[in-house]
């Protein structure tokens, strides 16, 4: 649930790509190698299982200028450790699903962009782009909540 979570706005999709990703486990049962570990291959199903259904509900664009990329977030920022879990799922859920798809594949599954432009059907800097914008808007999101809980603890 954890991972659809991350690839939707709301529980009830996440719960209906989970349902989804359980039938093909089990119409897929037969296939799997009992000689390999059960959990990396479920989880390869889930996160196609959450790709697909963000391809099927989704107009992705086909290709973005590489002038629209801009500047990358600073690597040596750091993810602040007083936000929970779940705002931090809430803050990935209210990005767009292409920012989110993008930045999932990325930063949670370890993709490469060459291997997301592959599996989405987009170019490379589009890629690029998207992770360069989501990792921006989350920052812009975390700023407004460090701003709030400022305000509120003075």
């Amino acid at each position: 649930m954890s991972i659809t979570l991350r690839y939707t706005t709301s529980r009830e999709q996440a719960v209906s790509i989970l349902n989804d990703a359980f039938m093909k486990v089990f119409d897929n049962i037969s296939g799997y190698d009992i000689k390999r570990p059960f959990k990396p291959w479920f989880r390869k199903i889930v996160v196609n299982t959450a790709i697909n259904h963000y391809q099927k509900n989704s107009k992705l664009p086909t290709s973005v200028s590489l002038e629209l990329i801009g500047d990358e977030i600073d690597p040596s920022e750091t993810i602040i450790s007083g936000i929970s879990y779940r705002e931090i799922i809430k803050l990935i859920q209210e990005l767009s699903p292409t920012y989110r798809t993008v930045f999932n594949l990325y930063v949670i599954e370890g993709f490469k962009h060459h291997e997301i432009a592959e599996i989405l059907g987009i170019s490379v800097g589009t890629s690029k782009s998207n992770l360069s914008k989501a990792k921006r808007n989350l920052q812009d999101k975390l700023e407004k909540i460090l701003t709030v809980s400022h305000q509120y603890a003075r």
